[in-house]
C-alpha cells in the first residue's frame, strides 16, 4: 500500500514563509495557483518550470481549493503589505 505524505506546510508551521508553501521549496501554494488558474499554464508547465513533482502542483491546487478562508486570508495580506508599500514608496 502507498503512503501518501502531504507536502504543503502552512504558514504557521514554517520558517520560509507566512502562508502556505511547498515543502522543501520557496514555492507558495498561491504561486501555483497564480500560474495555473490565473496564467492558464498547464500543471506539467508549472511543475517543470518550478522544478517541481507533479503531484506537488495538483496539491497545492487541492490545498487552495480546500483551505478557501485561510487562502482569502494570505490574498487579503499580500494586498495590504502592497498598498503599505505604495504608501511608503511615495514622495511627499
Amino acid at each position: 500500500m502507498a503512503v501518501t505524505k502531504h507536502r504543503i506546510v502552512s504558514g504557521d508551521d514554517s520558517e520560509i514563509h507566512d502562508e502556505p508553501h511547498i515543502e522543501g521549496s520557496r514555492v507558495t501554494v498561491l504561486h501555483v495557483r497564480e500560474r495555473v488558474e490565473g496564467r492558464g499554464l498547464r500543471p506539467e508547465t508549472v511543475a517543470e518550470r518550478l522544478n517541481l513533482d507533479l503531484a506537488d502542483v495538483y496539491e497545492a491546487l487541492a490545498y487552495y481549493h480546500r483551505n478557501p478562508e485561510e487562502m482569502q486570508a494570505v490574498e487579503d495580506h499580500r494586498e495590504t503589505v502592497a498598498a503599505e508599500s505604495e504608501t511608503l514608496e511615495k514622495p511627499e
